[in-house]
């Protein structure tokens, strides 16, 4: 055997390839080394110091820092590291407030969860932090400093991959905490509310803002008819957290546990995509022929839409009026309550912590109020179906509700980076054969990249499409651009692999977030109905509750905020 190209790992040789450290080769051995601060998409950090290994002459190295060297041996599990990672775990409980039964993400915390593991009963040392120290401000998270760790995480994500910026480490020592700039509350910061920071924290530092009690209090209300509609992302991460142990599509049994809990109507937000393909496609065709402004970005994304405000705000003339799907669908079922006289309370169930900040904006408010009343993402709905002591997995699928209850293939796959582009393709695409839909669907907009580019026939041109996820990938995009690079139409999605990836979803690795497109696809496949053109109910909708008002209930226009 070469040892030249082995490290021994707790005896075990493993073969190096291309791993960047040690800690890439510990998990191809099979052992789950505890880490706090470690992401594979984020910088190395190397602050928990909880994967540290100890070498063959008694020595402690991080095995995320350091690279694998071939002929090296070393140890994960001596009894100088379990004593180590024990003090270690006891040191940051000192520091937590560990009002764990009460906490957000009991059950779902790294730390609580290590404590479990290395049998920690008892910390000796004083707990200055017993008190919760909140900053509720935003409507998308809520964050608690007393239960941070400095793993910084948050602030990694927040920089690197988001290009946000919105929290950094202030002061020094034992003083030193995760803050915004001159410790202003979170909402009055740059944050966009992507709340891919809540996604990557190890603990209840940051978690989703809880619309939970305010929901339950409506459906308990005899007199109030609710309605709820389901995004397409929810389907595909519902079902594992709840039981089923995979990532399929879910939806049917969503819809039955939702009857169940009291919901007066459901509904599949991929009708409201179907809108958003119309009335996008005939945008971009309209730009395209008169002379409006390309590229046309999309709009679906309320995060892109606040970083686009905040750091680009000359690109919002580029923006498309277009709705979001949640917002179209929403405008759309409360004028049928309005027109049917019907006093309704209605409630959007997203994959996105944003969407909770969308449904807030005064753009998206008439005179009865917010036309999305509340926003639940979709660990909010498995916890109100726990709550509620369903049991998912016994559940028998049922059908969304009429007279919305019509959605195509290509409205489904707005949940995964691309998808929405491969929608409006469908639509603008001459050829409707089944031959065009699968050169369209490889022609570059589908993976969990996060740029993609494709080239695309239409008429006697070629369209340049990219499709970006993750708000650093725009900014680079768009420094590509205002370099004069050229492209037609730009899909862009805040969080890096799309709505499949949300925040608001349970929290999953990458592989498992590539598991969901692929099983939205995979719904797409066993759709009858593969265009947005083709929904019967479109046609029902621009000949009636629509005609005349297209414009009033399906469109926006995004400006610069006034200082």
């Amino acid at each position: 055997m070469d040892s030249k190209k082995y490290m021994v790992i707790d005896g075990i040789n493993v073969e190096i390839e291309n791993e960047k450290n040690i800690l890439e080769l510990i998990h191809k051995a099979g052992i789950d080394l505890p880490t706090f601060c470690y992401y594979s998409e984020l910088s190395i950090y190397g602050a928990c110091r909880m994967c540290m290994v100890e070498n063959e002459w008694g020595g402690m190295e991080a095995a995320c820092s350091t690279p694998p060297k071939a002929g090296k041996k070393v140890f994960t599990n001596t009894e100088s590291l379990r004593k180590y990672r024990k003090m270690n775990l006891e040191l940051l409980l000192s520091n937590h407030c560990r009002d764990c039964t009460t906490c957000e993400k009991s059950g779902a915390c790294r730390l609580q969860d290590l404590a479990k593991r290395f049998g920690i009963e008892q910390v000796r040392f004083n707990n200055p932090k017993s008190a919760p120290k909140l900053d509720d401000s935003s409507v998308s998270i809520t964050r608690d400093q007393n239960k941070c760790i400095l793993c910084g995480d948050c602030v990694r994500m927040c920089k690197e991959v988001q290009n946000v910026g919105a929290i950094d480490f202030a002061h020094r020592g034992s003083k030193m905490t995760v803050s915004t700039a001159f410790d202003i509350p979170i909402s009055e910061s740059n944050c966009v509310g992507c709340g891919q920071c809540s996604a990557v924290c190890p603990t209840g530092a940051i978690t989703v803002k809880n619309d939970i009690d305010k929901v339950w209090k409506a459906l308990h209300d005899p007199k109030i008819h609710v309605s709820v509609q389901v995004a397409p992302a929810v389907r595909v991460a519902a079902g594992k957290a709840l039981g089923l142990g995979n990532n399929d599509n879910a939806m049917g049994r969503i819809v039955a546990a939702l009857r169940r809990m009291g919901f007066d109507e459901i509904f599949d937000t991929a009708t409201g995509a179907d809108l958003v393909v119309l009335e996008e496609s005939n945008e971009f065709l309209s730009r395209l022929e008169e002379g409006g402004k390309i590229p046309l970005f999309t709009s679906c994304c309320p995060a892109w839409v606040q970083y686009c405000e905040k750091n680009h705000p000359d690109l919002l003339p580029h923006l498309s009026t277009a709705q979001s799907p949640m917002e179209m669908f929403a405008a759309i079922i409360k004028e049928h309550d309005k027109q049917a006289g019907t006093k309704s309370v209605h409630v959007a169930i997203m994959p996105c912590t944003a969407k909770k900040f969308e449904a807030a904006r005064e753009e998206f408010r008439n005179e009865d109020g917010q036309i999305v009343d509340y926003v639940l993402t979709t660990q909010e709905l498995v916890r109100m179906i726990n709550e509620s002591g369903i049991l998912f997995p016994q559940l028998e699928p049922e059908a969304v509700d009429l007279p919305f209850g019509t959605r195509s293939g290509a409205g489904v796959i707005f949940g995964v980076t691309g998808g929405v582009t491969e929608a409006v393709i469908r639509r603008v695409a001459s050829d409707k054969s089944l031959a065009s839909l699968d050169a369209i669907a490889f022609s570059g907009v589908r993976g969990m990249e996060g740029v993609k580019e494709a080239k695309v026939p239409y008429g006697d041109r070629i369209l340049k499409i990219a499709v970006v996820s993750g708000l650093g990938n725009a900014e680079k995009l768009i420094q590509k651009i205002k370099s004069g690079v050229h492209y037609d139409l730009v899909e862009v999605m805040a969080c890096p692999g799309g709505c499949v990836a949300g925040a608001g979803q349970p929290v999953s690795d990458r592989q498992n977030k590539a598991d969901r497109g692929k099983a939205l696809y995979a719904a797409d496949k066993l759709s009858n109905i593969k265009r947005a053109e083709e929904n019967p109910l479109m046609l029902t909708l621009y000949q009636g509750l629509l005609k005349g008002r297209v414009h009033e209930l399906l469109h926006v226009e995004y400006k610069p905020k006034e200082d």
